[in-house]
């Protein structure tokens, strides 16, 4: 399938027309000027690819890790923070 292409101000002009087209499957680039900068694509309620697995037999739980000492600084961490972000 060929991707159709619109300049924005035609998007603009003819918004809901090119929503039907996108609804009923056809996506479209949308072009600044001859750079393409977006696609609107049909929406496709499918399940995320998001693989959930078990732990492995045996692995630990989040329970049973023992948190590191804090560390003990002498300036607020705030304070660093700040004069960091200034020296940027």
């Amino acid at each position: 399938m060929v991707m159709k292409s619109v300049r924005v101000a035609d998007l603009k002009g003819h918004l809901s027309e090119h929503l039907r087209s996108v609804r009923r499957g056809h996506p479209l680039t949308v072009m600044d000027r001859d750079t393409p900068i977006a696609q609107i694509l049909p929406y496709r309620a499918e399940p995320a690819n998001l693989a959930v697995r078990q732990p492995k037999p045996g692995a630990r739980k989040p329970k049973d890790f023992q948190l590191p000492e804090p560390l003990k600084l002498r300036r607020d961490v705030v304070t660093l923070l700040l004069a960091d972000r200034r020296e940027r």
